[in-house]
């Protein structure tokens, strides 16, 4: 045998001891379940090893998407005993009642129910009533199917997976009637891979001798401590191999925007404020003004609990806000003019907003400790339609700000740094309505991409119906409330808020770090 080229023996030295298996094989073999039978290897081995002969071009793979069919769970039972007709008819050697028949062929209602159904259709038997029993015989057409095999029983013991496009008009039609019934067959998209040797890959081939050679693939303490390595060669290490990708781990991505948020809250002054998901009406919705015939307080607007349904109201602010709703009490209002309810008030529900949260930290705080500022980041639930800009259960982020000296022009001021700080340079505030601000505003920020502007909370000041009662006193009081879904999906490039939470193993490992640093 002459000599082997230099680039040939080089290819070769590197060649791990998968490779050197597998390699030949390709030229005998060209697909992955082949391979797998005539190596010896584990399934997981062949195909690594066939990754690594393709980055070193010595093979092709190409991969094909074919339907197939496999044999489901039921049908994998009925492949081995039977289809429960057959038994359904074996079991008939009289006139019979169903729980007879049940008894005698061992099968449950349901396949007795599919077989009487299914040899009803085909005239192989009759059914007759006496009394409350139904009676079933064999008919002639009946007794002859006993004698030969139908085309599902033929069909069933064909090896699976059968490619559907392959079938004869025979076998075509037992697929069509298995594919009808329940858990027999499925039909499944799967990737095929055909491996072919590239001329390269039949060059190395062809040195046998070279590719046979026992080398040493990696130094072990039993290797050393034996001498084993002596007069062998060892496999040169391949700095160019391709190896597989180590997936580190990571938070969650709406997990890491949380942190940055709050992050930038708690650096421009703020404390944080918790509280439960589960309140009652009076903080959620009463203690904020919010009417008692107001819509958002509809069951199919907002989550209520069934059990318990109602629980306690704070007796020291309850007679507080009863006043207020009815007839403004002493802020200056009219209230609402309507009779307030404390059974309605008591109602349990999840929180619609984390205001409630700012409804309960202003309660108890006193005129000596301001000023203060508060935020939250917290979950609420709303009993809306889901589609690509809503979700019934997100996080809001919700800040207030209680100072004496405070205005309007300050809450335009903590609305635009904490929007820089999530990168946004243009932000617009336009008046709106709300309950319990006044004057009251939506927050937009213009999308870069979209060249629009997208609404993502509302903000104002907190009506004295709501600060003087809570706190025995009048206070300006700035707030707001803002999706953080929204906030946050320009950063990811998410166009719909559903992918914040769909659990795509894929979506997770790809997706990139959150790289803003508050300043």
């Amino acid at each position: 045998m002459g000599a082997i080229r230099l680039d040939i023996q080089t290819i070769i030295d590197k060649l791990h001891p998968l490779e050197r298996k597998i390699l030949p094989l390709t030229a005998k073999f060209s697909s992955v379940s082949l391979l797998v039978a005539n190596s010896g290897l584990k399934e997981v081995e062949v195909t690594r090893a066939l990754q690594w002969l393709k980055s070193k071009q010595l093979i092709d793979i190409k991969e094909d998407a074919k339907e197939l069919i496999f044999l489901d769970k039921n049908g994998e039972t009925y492949a081995k005993s039977g289809l429960p007709e057959r038994k359904f008819l074996e079991s008939l050697n009289r006139e019979m009642s169903i729980r007879d028949i049940e008894k005698a062929s061992r099968l449950n209602k349901e396949e007795v129910s599919v077989s009487l159904g299914l040899l009803k259709k085909k005239n192989a038997i009759n059914i007759s009533k006496k009394g409350k029993d139904v009676l079933v015989s064999l008919t002639d057409i009946g007794r002859n199917m006993l004698k030969k095999e139908s085309l599902e029983e033929s069909f069933l013991k064909k090896t699976f997976p059968l490619n559907p496009k392959t079938l004869s008009q025979e076998d075509t039609y037992a697929l069509i009637e298995l594919l009808k019934r329940k858990n027999i067959l499925r039909s499944d998209i799967q990737r095929i891979k055909t491996i072919t040797t590239t001329t390269l890959g039949h060059e190395v081939i062809s040195n046998a001798g070279a590719l046979g050679k026992d080398v040493i693939d990696s130094l072990t303490q039993e290797i050393i401590r034996s001498k084993n390595w002596l007069n062998k060669e060892f496999r040169k290490y391949d700095v160019n191999s391709q190896v597989p990708k180590v997936n580190y781990g990571k938070k969650h991505f709406e997990n890491e925007a949380i942190e940055y948020i709050k992050t930038i809250w708690l650096n421009l002054g703020f404390k944080e404020m918790h509280g439960t998901m589960v309140q009652t009406a009076f903080w959620d919705l009463d203690s904020l003004f919010v009417p008692q015939d107001h819509p958002a307080r509809e069951m199919q607007d907002t989550f209520y609990l069934k059990n318990p349904k109602t629980g306690k109201l704070p007796e020291d602010l309850k007679k507080k806000v009863k006043h207020v709703h009815e007839d403004g009490a002493d802020t200056g209002s009219l209230g609402w003019r309507s009779p307030w309810s404390e059974e309605k008030a008591a109602e349990l529900m999840l929180r619609t907003h984390t205001t409630v949260l700012s409804a309960q930290t202003i309660s108890k705080l006193k005129k000596e400790d301001l000023p203060l500022k508060f935020f939250s980041v917290g979950k609420v639930f709303r009993n809306e339609a889901v589609d690509w800009k809503h979700l019934f259960e997100f996080y809001q982020v919700e800040g207030i700000v209680v100072d004496p000296n405070a205005n309007f022009e300050n809450l335009k001021g903590y609305l635009e740094e904490f929007f820089k700080k999530m990168g946004y340079s243009k932000i617009q505030i336009r008046p709106s309505h709300f309950p319990y601000t006044e004057p009251s505003a939506e927050i937009l920020i213009y999308h870069p991409e979209r060249h629009e502007w997208i609404e993502l909370g509302g903000a104002g000041m907190i009506r004295p119906e709501v600060t003087k009662t809570l706190m025995g006193f009048e206070c300006p009081v700035l707030a707001w409330g803002l999706g953080l879904g929204r906030v946050a999906v320009p950063y990811y490039k998410i166009e719909d808020l559903r992918d914040f939470n769909k659990n795509d193993i894929k979506q997770l490992r790809s997706m990139k770090k959150w790289l803003l640093q508050p300043r």
